[in-house]
């Protein structure tokens, strides 16, 4: 990631905004366009080095966030991308699309639900008829909601939880992987909860936790393949889903725990798959990679 106004090192701990956010609570799913400040996904940030020429990369959740970074990212290093969204998220997939374009790139977003495994494989299908080609995977979409009580998490939030993240990547990954040349690549987004899980967070730490042992147990199988399987670990990221999950307090101090005093904003997330995607990775399978702000055990 290159610092555009500076040549100067840049101190960590300030160059993004640093809270207390002026952030209003938002209704699940939540909207980028709403965030204050507004996150940060590379759009000045970042540029491009030509690492990614010609691939197409299938990514959930892009529409905002650190899927919205990925997408942009691998756009300015030379990737195609079509991205999953829900139906109500189209105002910030229609911007992501935007983003895309602009880097002369091509984008296509699919809105639907990755908990339906016909739908999984519509989306790999969907990727090689517009691509001719599927390089890179991102399993990234997720499902999350905090109660401070045990008996206050419903069946449904639990099954909503375990269906999009856990089964999701799986029926992804399991539609993908066919398709997939030697040398391409899937990446997991995991969680310093898989590692250090908040109590009111029960459900959504389970899932990443078995998340972790999945892309470890799949990069076993899809090396044989001349796949490369791989994760991310985030810790606190500027993301609609904190103001949709977190209420007023939690939204407004976000961050401020982590080592640098501030969350990560997407783009500092999204490098890191640029280089796992990247041929730079080619000796890197079975990995967790921490991006915490100096808080987990990664």
């Amino acid at each position: 990631m290159s610092e555009t106004h500076s040549t100067e090192p840049v101190d960590p701990r300030e160059r993004f905004p640093r809270p207390p956010f002026a952030q209003l609570p938002q209704s699940a799913p939540g909207s980028e366009a709403k965030m204050h400040p507004h996150p940060d996904h590379g759009e000045t940030s970042y540029t491009g080095s030509g690492k990614l020429p010609g691939r197409a990369a299938l990514i959930t959740g892009g529409d905002s966030g650190i899927g919205r970074a990925i997408a942009l990212c691998y756009a300015k290093e030379g990737a195609d991308i079509l991205f999953t969204c829900l139906p109500e998220e189209q105002a910030d997939a229609d911007e992501t699309i935007r983003l895309v374009e602009a880097e002369g790139r091509r984008a296509v977003a699919l809105p639907g639900d990755i908990r339906q495994k016909a739908f999984c494989e519509h989306l790999v299908e969907q990727t090689m008829s517009t691509f001719g080609r599927l390089d890179i995977l991102v399993n990234n979409a997720a499902y999350q909601r905090s109660h401070d009580k045990l008996e206050d998490f419903t069946e449904d939030e639990f099954d909503a939880t375990f269906r999009t993240n856990v089964y999701g990547t799986f029926f992804m990954s399991q539609a993908a992987l066919p398709k997939m040349k030697p040398g391409s690549s899937i990446i997991n987004t995991v969680s310093i909860q898989g590692y250090d899980p908040s109590e009111e967070l029960l459900p959504y730490a389970s899932t990443k936790a078995a998340l972790i042992n999945m892309t470890k147990t799949l990069a076993a199988l899809a090396i044989k393949s001349g796949v490369r399987v791989n994760a991310v670990a985030p810790g606190p990221v500027w993301t609609p889903l904190i103001p949709a999950t977190m209420g007023l307090t939690g939204a407004v101090m976000f961050g401020k725990t982590s080592a640098f005093g501030r969350p990560a904003q997407p783009v500092e997330q999204a490098v890191i798959y640029v280089f796992l995607a990247s041929g730079d990775a080619s000796y890197v399978t079975g990995e967790v990679y921490g991006a915490t702000g100096g808080r987990s055990p990664v």
